[in-house]
């Protein structure tokens, strides 16, 4: 791409480019508000983990329902199996039965176990025909159809109540974090420029981006299922860039402008801005663009939606930057310093303080470098022990009400009572043979007698008083089983060759030891592996966990050589070094090293919970260092092309390394510290998130940018840089001649290019 004949058609066709921006933004207006609708709260499961394949079997072959919640029943002067309970109950759940997309309900008045030791609580599983990310829908209506009776409180629980939840909280999250960064990031952009329209001119774009960016993720989402974690991400990335880019071409404008004059000037200054600031822009979104699109290599919904979702901002911050903004430059011209509040110098000196800070550095650069690497390496420690396990109830505040059914039903019944392990097992033959009761009775005892389970339920489970022989001799007569509630239970678990298994144990999904009993079930060379002749399919809440842990892990490393190689093809081309991207890819590991280890220290180990208001979780969320990495690795990277393009700069007109480290921090330190300002205010701002991971999401990107704008910008890059010298500028002349034809003028040629032209009028 040419931006130098781009930044001449942003100036002769600006009104045009305007015009075009504003009917996008007129079209997406009414689509905009509708996102959040359009997005769901599942995405943490794939149909080709072993624990989504068990429960397929058992829906398409045993016909068992694909989502459930539960209704639960309290009361403080009514006690389960009184006339009075059961009136009480029958009156407030009478037209819950008939509601939509439910198909059956399971009475704790047939199922002792669902009712409390001491009788005042209870809960009936409620069955649906909707699939889990869809179930959500079922709620409202059974809500509608539920009735208030004095002295019973009735609440709606489980997994559709817990998804619906995190729909409405992540909505109202989202509202917060708008109201407390937009006026912070004005603020800042003030002290920046010290002019409104200058400090208004990146805060209208950002939040152009946002907006367009939001109508067209529900256009996705109308097509393909997308997470409802994307809506906080989509600000946070949109506002943050597109904020951050516009500051950079703002600054540059400012900057090209302030030693300009004649009747061409502001044609020239933007012609220079978009050649030079818009190329980096183009080049750093380009970056944080892969690191997005890294994400979409995952199979997961969740993951692969905020990879698309993050595209398209991405995408949009760059487009309206090197489009948009300078088009409104060439109307605006001088104006854009209107409404001055303070005066702030435009132009960066040649010994500024940021050069002075590189200067210091570089005189010490092994005594700055081993302390600064070892706080980074330190500060990921805590990443050692990290504990990843999948999002449930203990995300959302205590509260919402699916949390505080979880937290009743937790204390009455323990967490395992409602994430039992099932398990799918196929004999050879009829399950009800003899020889086969023979086999189930034996592996059930197996089972039952692990110190883990507290609870086997199976066709040899029906009744503890009947023996082995009486259960084939139940299940052998001609006449089929002869008592009712065996031969319901008997439809119920089995079907010809398969029968169901559940497990329960006294642990949560998300507990290691139930986690360890779904790896020892499976494994064929464990005491607890089927008898010969029987297979198993193993399903169910620790299951679910463990496969998603395992795959998400497993996939990783090639979303990150993917990341890692694009970036550093992107950075060479840009760069015209190879050491300088190695370097680059170095220093932003660290600093994401260094954000997981708080995040570790923060959420898993549960530092700073009573401050940031949480409940700490004992875990990270799956999904939340990849979604971090693909993310900072963008991000970091964005700075890091902000200050290399000053220092290329700087090192084409010198050849100077230590002259070129220098210029190009004074030229860039304050606009990439400011940018970095403005990302840290709006991730910031979600750390007041009532949703655990949307708080841990902003606290992670606020701390890994800040320490990126700090410690590594300012002290590890000029500490390297001065120990590389010219090596850092080092390419084959072979590779630099072939360059020439992708990129043919640098940001040093064109401003050599208008230094000429400046003496020249002289």
């Amino acid at each position: 791409m040419n931006f130098d004949r781009l930044g001449r058609f942003t100036v002769r066709r600006r009104w045009w480019i305007v015009a075009a921006w504003a009917t996008l933004i007129l079209l997406a207006i009414p689509f905009a508000p509708r996102a959040p609708g359009a997005l769901s709260a599942g995405g943490f499961i794939l149909d080709d983990l072993e624990s989504a394949r068990a429960k397929q079997v058992l829906q398409q072959e045993l016909g068992l329902e694909p989502s459930a919640f539960v209704l639960v029943y309290t009361s403080d002067s009514l006690t389960a199996g009184t006339p009075a309970w059961v009136t009480a109950v029958s009156q407030a759940t009478r037209d819950v039965a008939g509601a939509p997309h439910v198909t059956r309900i399971l009475s704790h008045v047939m199922a002792p176990g669902q009712v409390s030791a001491d009788g005042h609580t209870a809960y009936d599983i409620v069955f649906l025909d909707l699939p889990p990310d869809d179930s959500p829908d079922a709620i409202p209506p059974v809500a509608a159809a539920l009735h208030q009776v004095p002295g019973l409180t009735v609440r709606i629980g489980g997994g559709p109540a817990f998804y619906g939840d995190v729909q409405a909280v992540t909505e109202t999250d989202l509202r917060r974090s708008e109201l407390i960064s937009l006026p912070l990031a004005a603020i800042a952009l003030l002290v920046v420029f010290g002019s409104v329209i200058a400090a208004a001119i990146p805060l209208a774009v950002g939040g152009a981006a946002v907006l367009v960016a939001l109508a067209a993720i529900f256009v996705v989402a109308s097509l393909t299922p997308m997470s409802i974690f994307v809506l906080n991400l989509a600000t946070l990335l949109g506002l943050g860039l597109g904020v951050d880019y516009s500051l950079l071409m703002t600054s540059r404008f400012r900057e090209e402008l302030a030693h300009r004059d004649g009747p061409d000037r502001v044609a020239e200054a933007v012609r220079v801005t978009v050649a030079t600031a818009g190329r980096a822009v183009f080049f750093s979104g380009l970056t944080v663009l892969l690191g997005l699109l890294g994400l979409v290599l995952f199979e997961f919904m969740i993951l692969r939606s905020v990879g698309i979702a993050g595209a398209l901002v991405v995408g949009l911050a760059v487009a309206a930057a090197i489009t948009l903004l300078p088009a409104v430059f060439a109307i605006l011209g001088t104006r854009i310093d209107a409404l001055a509040i303070r005066r702030v110098t435009v132009e960066p000196g040649a010994d500024g303080p940021w050069a002075r800070l590189a200067r210091r550095v570089m005189r010490h650069p092994v005594a700055v470098l081993i302390p600064t690497l070892t706080l980074l390496l330190v500060l990921g420690i805590p990443f050692l022990h990290v504990r990843f396990n999948a999002p449930d109830a203990t995300i959302l505040p205590s509260s919402v009400p699916s949390r505080e059914t979880y937290d009743i039903l937790a204390r009455e019944f323990g967490e395992g009572a409602f994430a039992p392990i099932a398990i799918a097992v196929r004999t050879t033959g009829d399950a009800t043979t003899p020889e086969n009761i023979a086999k189930l009775w034996d592996y059930s005892r197996r089972l039952a007698a692990d110190t883990r389970v507290s609870r086997v339920s199976g066709l040899v489970d029906v009744d503890p008083r009947l023996t082995l022989r009486q259960y084939q001799l139940l299940y052998g007569g001609t006449a089929g089983p002869p008592d009712r509630f065996v031969a319901t239970s008997l439809a119920a678990t089995t079907r010809g060759n398969l029968t169901a298994f559940t497990i329960t144990t006294p642990y949560g999904p998300n507990r290691d030891e139930g986690r360890a009993l779904v790896r020892e079930l499976r494994d064929p060379a464990s005491p607890l592996a089927p008898p010969a002749g029987v297979t198993v399919q193993v399903g169910g809440g620790a299951a679910d966990v463990d496969d998603v842990v395992s795959r998400v892990w497993s996939d990783f490393p090639r979303t990150a050589a993917f990341i890692v190689v694009t970036t550093f093809l992107v950075l060479f081309v840009l760069l015209r070094s190879v050491v300088l991207p190695v370097k680059a890819l170095v220093m932003n590991t660290l600093s994401i090293l260094a954000s997981f280890g708080a995040l570790v220290w923060i959420f898993q180990d549960g530092n700073l919970s009573s401050p940031l208001g949480f409940q700490p979780l004992g875990f990270v969320e799956t999904t939340q260092p990849v979604i971090l990495f693909c993310v900072l690795f963008g991000l970091s990277m964005d700075y890091e092309v902000f200050l290399l393009s000053r220092m290329k700069e700087a090192w084409d007109k010198t050849r100077n390394n230590t002259e070129a480290v220098a210029r190009g921090l004074e030229r860039s330190g304050r606009i990439v510290s400011s940018a970095a300002l403005i990302v840290v205010l709006v991730a910031g701002s979600f750390a007041f998130a009532d949703i655990v991971l949307i708080k841990a999401l902003g606290l992670g990107v606020a701390i890994a940018v800040a320490l990126d704008a700090t410690v590594v910008r300012a002290l590890l890059v000029p500490a390297t840089m001065r120990l590389l010298g010219k090596w850092n500028w080092w390419v084959p002349a072979r590779l630099d001649r072939a360059l020439q034809g992708v990129l043919p003028r640098t940001e040093a040629q064109v401003e050599a290019g208008v230094q000429a032209e400046l003496e020249a009028a002289r």
